[in-house]
């Protein structure tokens, strides 16, 4: 799929499942069931052991759905080559390295490095990054957004860490191009029902924010 193909369903599905996962299978599940209640962006984080086998597996099933399957906490460029020759649309980093921009690049892979500074955005800018990631967010606040867009205003920000329920609207009418929702999706969950649960109450708010 082409970049700004990817980069356009990304934004209309707007929601990111960031996946951390006590191992391969659990990840997997995470996903899927984040995925059945209606968040379509699925970030796998390497922070689960064995991610890219989670990534391989969860594009294999998936290959006749709009899921679509990204890494997260890239920390280098091999990294992101894993990444990508397992399968993943996109990759999620928590700060900005050039040489994971060039990677990405190279395989037209979209990246959102995690930026917390106008100086970090513009760097990330000039090396072809097409969406920052801010983060942390909820250090940052919805109002970041409205700030830099002052004298950036073309420039796309994921806020990711600290979204929840009460905030999401916030960020979205702010401007946010998407948001990374993490932990909120599994606390207190018992197990996948519970996910799937926690997840349709942010597909069901984005629904309310948007009006349709």
């Amino acid at each position: 799929m082409k970049k700004m193909k990817v980069l356009k369903r990304l934004h209309d599905h707007y929601i990111f499942a960031v996946v951390r996962g006590k191992d391969q299978d659990h990840a997997v599940s995470i996903s899927q069931a984040a995925f059945q209640a209606g968040i379509k962006n699925i970030e796998v984080t390497f922070t689960t052991p064995e991610a890219d086998r989670a990534i391989a597996s969860l594009v294999q099933a998936n290959q006749d759905t709009d899921m679509l399957v990204g890494a997260g906490t890239v920390l280098d460029a091999q990294t992101a080559s894993l990444a990508i020759q397992k399968g993943a649309q996109f990759v999620v980093s928590p700060h900005f390295d050039p040489a994971i921009a060039e990677v990405c690049n190279l395989y037209t892979t979209p990246y959102l490095p995690g930026c917390a500074s106008v100086n970090e955005i513009v760097t990330a800018l000039r090396a072809g990054v097409d969406v920052v990631k801010l983060f942390p967010g909820g250090l940052l606040g919805p109002k970041f957004i409205q700030d830099v867009h002052g004298p950036l205003p073309n420039v796309e920000m994921m806020p990711s860490g600290g979204v929840d329920l009460d905030n999401i609207e916030d960020w979205y009418k702010a401007g946010a191009w998407a948001v990374g929702v993490g932990s909120a999706l599994t606390k207190n969950a018992q197990g996948q029902d519970d996910i799937t649960i926690n997840a349709s109450r942010f597909v069901a708010k984005l629904k309310e924010v948007r009006g349709y």
